[in-house]
């Protein structure tokens, strides 16, 4: 039997992706995760890694109907782990949408962005090295 882990106070709790090809999203996110590092936990019916649950339109956790195009991001440990992922998503069917490299969005931003086979944006990404011993970065708008 396997214990789940539950974190109060975040923002995002979990995330449901509703697909169509269920096998297609299994080998196209369980590629990215074996790359990340992070576990995946599957069934006939459903996959899910950390907090993001992918299921079909018929499974009981859905509603019917397959969710719109979203944007999602995964965090990498070093641009080397970007890059790895990167390239395990475009061989597990996923369509490119930016290649890994800088982005302006803040100083030491690198990512690689992906067409998942539902049509959702995947990003994979890495902040910089940490400048002080806290992980966390303050970013101003």
């Amino acid at each position: 039997m396997e214990t789940q882990e539950l974190h109060r106070g975040r923002l995002i709790d979990h995330l449901q992706l509703v697909v169509d090809d269920l096998p297609a999203a299994k080998r196209f996110y369980g590629a990215i995760f074996e790359v990340l590092g992070v576990p995946m936990v599957s069934t006939d019916e459903f996959f899910y890694c950390d907090e993001l649950f992918v299921s079909t339109k018929d499974s009981k956790a859905a509603a019917g109907k397959t969710t719109g195009r979203c944007h999602l991001a995964f965090q990498a440990r070093d641009q080397t782990m970007v890059e790895a992922a990167y390239t395990a998503a475009i061989a597990a069917g996923g369509k490119d949408n930016g290649k890994p490299g800088p982005r302006p969005y803040h100083p030491g931003y690198y990512a690689g962005f992906v067409i998942d086979p539902a049509g959702n944006n995947l990003e994979i990404v890495f902040h910089g090295p940490a400048k002080r011993s806290a992980d966390s970065v303050k970013i101003t708008f």
